[in-house]
């Protein structure tokens, strides 16, 4: 029988390496999820300010925007499980420092100090971590896995922050938070010595060691020039998410307008995360897409109206609806995006390519923080998410008109090209 006559929903997880891997980020992930949500809840408490929210992104953001081609180019010239459990302890030492400022209210300063570290782990974490899979798979079960890793994400996404916001109303401060995601990252780092990597890997590092030169470091933005389609899904995703951030104001929402204390902001955290495990489970359930541009498009424009609804909510329960929406948009997003990614993508290239991806998908999560917090600061939130709602819709059109290609693609998987580096 053919063997693409027959769905396996589970062939991603039948590799034990992969296992392991999913298992650890999952865990590290719901740590981070905690530790996102205590950031937020203990600076609006200290300062009442939704600027001082946005500038959580914004600091988190500044070293991705810097050494992404650096850290690009680390992640395809050297050991990228190495690179993962190097930028694990920053992250597990960011989060202990947090903890100590928390315990001893420290100055704002500090905070944010640590945040800044944060940013640094999770700049050279990325592109490593993005990469990796595919040394650890073949690249029939890229999309498979791409649907697994968001589905164990986004349940670390929900049980973490409705986890955290329990912990802080129990122990009246988010100083056990910080320690308790610090120990999820020393999970991770202790699962991902029993990884072993593959020919990719054993192939990538027999080869001589390209030095870092600016021909080098542009390689990456080059090939992504040449490949329309992944340029259009990565440039969209950067627009929706940069646009429609509303999930930085949840704090202003769940105290101010939907009057939900912490345990409320706990679930209206979690709302999207359980939108995206639902639909994730879906999609590895299903045969790889047939039409994923498309459903792409789609799925973004409704992220966008959905992110129109939750603004405009005075309800808890409609706005919790909307954000189960929007989680599930979002979560066809990101499995056509990272399949594209890899598929696409040759090995030699795959950090440089993740680092771009990390700069203009991961930054703009960070920047769409500090834009939703500066336009609330000025115009309320409210506005500032319906805006960006709109403005999420409209970008649909413009990406659409300018790569016709987005519109055209069909299956997620291509044979990646023997020579794309020269």
């Amino acid at each position: 029988m053919n063997s693409l006559s027959v769905h396996d929903p589970y062939q991603a997880l039948r590799f034990r390496d992969y296992r392991l891997w999913l298992t650890g980020n999952s865990i590290a992930s719901l740590g981070q999820q905690m530790l996102a949500l205590a950031v937020g809840w203990e600076l609006y408490d200290r300062t009442s300010s939704a600027l001082a929210l946005g500038i959580v992104g914004l600091v988190q953001v500044l070293p991705i925007l810097v050494l992404s081609l650096v850290t690009g180019h680390v992640a395809d010239q050297h050991d990228r499980k190495t690179i993962v459990a190097r930028s694990q302890i920053v992250l597990i030492v960011a989060a202990l420092g947090l903890a100590a400022l928390s315990y001893s209210k420290g100055p704002l300063v500090a905070v944010y100090g640590c945040l800044l570290l944060r940013g640094i782990g999770s700049a050279f974490n990325g592109p490593a971590a993005s990469a990796f899979p595919a040394e650890i798979l073949p690249e029939e079960c890229l999309e498979n896995a791409a649907s697994w890793r968001s589905s164990f994400n986004q349940v670390s996404a929900v049980a973490g922050p409705a986890i955290g916001g329990v912990l802080i109303a129990a122990f009246h401060g988010t100083t056990v938070v910080y320690v308790l995601t610090a120990l999820t990252g020393v999970v991770f780092v202790l699962l991902l010595a029993f990884v072993l990597q593959g020919k990719a890997a054993s192939d990538r590092t027999a080869r001589r060691r390209e030095p870092m030169t600016l021909r080098s470091l542009g390689e990456g933005i080059a090939f992504l020039r040449r490949t329309p389609v992944l340029l259009a899904a990565i440039t969209l995703d950067l627009f929706a998410v940069l646009l429609g951030g509303a999930t930085a104001l949840l704090p202003i929402f769940a105290r101010d307008i939907l009057r939900v204390g912490p345990t409320g902001l706990g679930w209206l955290q979690a709302a999207p995360s359980i939108g995206a495990v639902c639909m994730a489970l879906h999609l590895a359930h299903r045969p790889p897409l047939q039409r994923a541009g498309p459903t792409f498009l789609l799925a973004v424009a409704g992220f966008g109206a959905a992110t129109i609804v939750f603004g405009l909510s005075r309800s808890f329960w409609l706005s919790l609806a909307m954000l189960f929406l929007l989680g599930s948009l979002d979560s066809i997003s990101m499995v056509v995006r990272s399949t594209l990614m890899l598929t696409r993508t040759p090995n030699e290239m795959r950090g440089r390519v993740a680092a771009i991806n990390g700069l203009f998908i991961s930054s703009s999560n960070q920047l769409g923080g500090f834009e939703s917090g500066l336009t609330a600061q000025f115009f309320g939130p409210v506005l500032s998410v319906v805006a960006g709602g709109i403005g999420t819709i409209v970008v649909v059109l413009v990406i659409a008109s300018v790569w016709p290609e987005i519109r055209r693609l069909r299956t997620l998987r291509e044979s990646v090209p023997e020579a794309t580096v020269t």
